[in-house]
């Protein structure tokens, strides 16, 4: 049999079981590893063979997040014609670095930029890399701004490179992700530059902290790393305030919007990160809210010069500066898959409307799993979804803290997916929707689901 055909029917088997299937993976090691060859084997198997052995191996080992019902971390499923695009991208196989090297990856990730920047509502001349995730995506904005920064001060850092360079200061939100704190890593900055913000509403920067952090280091080149959705609590920045502030002191202003920079594709929700269109930088996810296969994030900067200068590299033997846009001059890779096709793919399938329906979908069944949780009793909610994170804190008949057995009871069913937290130094359960088949009937089930894990527990 032809391997593709036993590839494509193992998908649609799989598709065709998400709503019957546990939401969380409950195969062990063991079970995984025995359809496969203990050690590599001397001589090659049938292609047909290998397909079934790896199918078959995965099976007990994969989780749900293509599910309605997987509210563990921020990961949505992907969407029907950007799954397909994704499978047509491995079949074409196409090292999208260049124009020369796949016209047209180039074409269609112009375009897929273009739909990106309209869809975020950010400014039309900015530049953009479709990278492999939110990770990268930071790493490449800071690059940029590591850039812009240094050579305001008169440091060609990718000439002379960090040795002796101005030190830079990045003052970020104190509730910031690990993948930016990664990111400064890779970037030669270390943890030790960054200045924790914090202010008087939890997960958000003071105006008045931001301007004292800028004041005590007024000649330093300076980052300020804003959130567009906390983690925990789904907080975003004032950025209408807080970035006239920076850009006064001559700051450059980056925004980890790894979810939430999607809330400005919403009329409803666009107040939420109103001004967000006014930094420097931002940093996305496509196989978050916009429910692309992984792997697929976005890097966007208002300066492209500064964008290429941090990424671009040329030889005598590579075909560049055409009349298409060379990806690699925005992007750290030099191999590279046509990511950018599958997010073109959902966002022509969800358009406008369709991108702000499932933002505000997401949203309302965040809150009503939330409320229908919070009244539980034994249940405690802590932060009701603004956007579409929440926190709710569990507890026994005794008062002590059952959060994370609550969970672990959850995820045993079947019937939803959750993972846990730390909120005021208390174990907490987040709930964290973002799946585009997401339904009330699934919120349903998760409330449910939690009731009898309650009720065990207590």
């Amino acid at each position: 049999m032809d391997p593709l055909d036993i590839a494509f029917a193992e998908v649609r088997r799989f598709l065709a079981t998400l709503d019957t299937r546990p939401a969380a993976s409950r195969g062990t090691p063991q079970e995984m590893r025995a359809p496969l060859p203990a050690r590599l084997p001397d001589t090659g198997l049938p292609a047909d063979a290998v397909v079934r052995a790896i199918a078959a191996a995965a099976e007990p080992g994969l989780t749900g997040n293509a599910t309605g019902r997987f509210f563990a971390w921020v990961k949505g499923g992907a969407l029907p014609a950007s799954l397909a695009t994704d499978i047509m991208c491995s079949g074409w196989d196409q090292n999208a670095c260049l124009a020369s090297t796949s016209p047209a990856g180039a074409v269609l990730e112009e375009v897929a930029g273009a739909f990106l920047l309209e869809a975020l509502r950010l400014p039309p001349d900015a530049s953009y890399a479709f990278v492999t995730g939110c990770q990268m995506a930071h790493t490449t904005a800071l690059a940029a701004a590591r850039h812009a920064v240094l050579a305001r001060a008169g440091w060609d850092v990718e000439a002379k490179g960090l040795i002796g360079a101005p030190a830079i200061r990045v003052l970020a939100n104190a509730h910031h992700h690990g993948s930016v704190t990664r990111a400064l890593r890779l970037l030669g900055l270390g943890t030790d530059c960054i200045v924790p913000l914090r202010g008087p509403e939890p997960g958000k920067v003071g105006a008045d902290d931001l301007r004292a952090a800028l004041a005590a280091a007024p000649c330093a080149p300076t980052i300020v790393i804003l959130n567009a959705g906390d983690l925990n609590i789904g907080a975003c920045d004032d950025f209408d305030v807080l970035c006239p502030i920076a850009h006064a002191a001559g700051a450059w202003v980056h925004v980890d919007g790894a979810f939430g920079l999607w809330a400005n594709a919403s009329p409803r929700f666009a107040p939420l990160v109103a001004g967000v269109d006014q930094a420097d930088s931002w940093a996305t996810d496509g196989h978050k809210w916009l429910n692309t296969p992984y792997d697929c994030g976005m890097a966007i900067t208002r300066d492209p010069q500064a964008h290429s200068a941090a990424m671009r590299h040329t030889a005598a033997y590579l075909t560049t500066d055409g009349p298409v846009r060379d990806p690699m001059a925005f992007t750290p890779e030099w191999s590279r898959r046509a990511r950018a096709l599958p997010a073109l793919a959902a966002m022509m399938e969800l358009g406008r409307d369709g991108i702000a329906a499932l933002v505000e979908r997401c949203c309302a069944h965040a809150a009503a799993i939330y409320d229908g949780i919070a009244v539980l009793p034994g249940a405690t909610g802590l932060a009701r979804p603004m956007l579409n994170q929440g926190l709710v804190r569990f507890e026994n008949r005794r008062g002590e803290v059952i959060s994370d057995a609550v969970i672990a009871a959850i995820n045993a069913s079947g019937e939803a997916f959750v993972s846990g937290g730390l909120w005021d130094g208390a174990r907490v359960m987040r709930i964290s929707v973002c799946g585009w088949n997401t339904t009330a009937r699934d919120v349903e089930r998760t409330i449910a689901a939690t009731a009898a894990a309650l009720e065990a527990l207590r």
